[in-house]
């Protein structure tokens, strides 16, 4: 599953993806990111909304992994609590299914230092949609614009 993913589109080189460590199709996985300075407010704090991508781009793959490229996960719900300044380096987000459901599961993810020290928490609600209809969708909306 790791070698399907194109970690070259434009959107994981913006939130600083350095690999994707794992995708277990159990419903887990782990990707490293760089928190640059460019993602920094003041005091070199990295702003919270890459901090919420990061837990939700580890949950998002973790359904991947469990669901294969035939669903896309879309994400209902997703909640951060933040433990600890986020500073510039290498971060790890991790994220693991807790209940799986029919179409909607739960998620829980956290985002680590290397030293292992936990800087946030999250849980999302994830509804799993066919991946047809989101390509035919975003075609149509498109072909409108």
């Amino acid at each position: 599953m790791i070698d399907t993913i194109d970690q070259q589109q434009p959107l994981y080189q913006a939130m600083g993806l350095l690999r994707i460590v794992k995708m277990d199709p159990e419903g887990s996985s782990t990707l490293e990111y760089e928190a640059r300075e460019e993602m920094c407010h003041s005091g070199g704090v990295v702003q919270g909304g890459f901090i919420s991508g990061w837990i939700d781009a580890a949950m998002a793959h973790a359904a991947m992994a469990r669901h294969g490229s035939g669903v896309v996960p879309m994400s209902l719900e997703l909640k951060v609590s933040f433990f600890a300044p986020t500073r510039p380096g290498l971060v790890i987000a991790e994220g693991w299914v807790e209940r799986r459901g029919r179409r909607t599961e739960f998620y829980e993810g956290h985002l680590k230092a290397p030293d292992g020290t936990v800087l946030a928490k999250a849980t999302s609600t994830i509804l799993m949609v066919d991946a047809a209809k989101v390509v035919a969708a975003s075609k149509d909306a498109l072909s409108k614009a």
